[in-house]
């Protein structure tokens, strides 16, 4: 396996829809809410209009609401209870993504880590096919 010991790294904060096979994430150099900010507004430009999105946090302390936590009109967060991350299908994304796209690689530069994970984030949104695939629990789903 290949090891380097510098230790730069970025973050992608994402989101998927599933019944609408669409997604949206931002590239972050820090975890923090100020950075979940960013992203819930990235995501609240993706909603469809007249639509309200719902999205699943983990306990993570940027997922807190607060003073600090800036949530759009037209999104909801729905908390999980902790240690259940197999109830948020973001998980099974990032599995995917550090298994088949962001593992057992080294970079060069900053850049080339950002480059990496855009092309991987871009790799799953332009397979609407794998989005389902991968955000859909049918014990999940809401019937109409």
């Amino acid at each position: 396996m290949v090891r380097d010991n510098r230790h730069d790294s970025v973050h992608i904060f994402g989101a998927i829809c599933p019944s609408r096979a669409t997604g949206a994430a931002i590239i972050m150099p820090v975890v923090n809410t100020e950075a979940m900010n960013k992203h819930l507004a990235e995501i609240s430009t993706q909603v469809a209009a007249n639509a309200h999105a719902l999205l699943i946090c983990d306990g993570a302390g940027w997922h807190q609401p607060g003073e600090r936590l800036i949530v759009p009109e037209n999104i909801t967060l729905m908390r999980l209870p902790p240690y259940a991350p197999e109830l948020n299908p973001m998980e099974n994304v990032w599995d995917y993504l550090r298994g088949n796209k962001l593992s057992s690689l080294v970079w060069h530069c900053c850049e080339d880590i950002l480059s990496a994970c855009e092309d991987a984030w871009n790799f799953l949104i332009n397979d609407p096919d794998r989005i389902v695939s991968i955000g859909t629990r049918s014990w999940a789903c809401v019937k109409d």
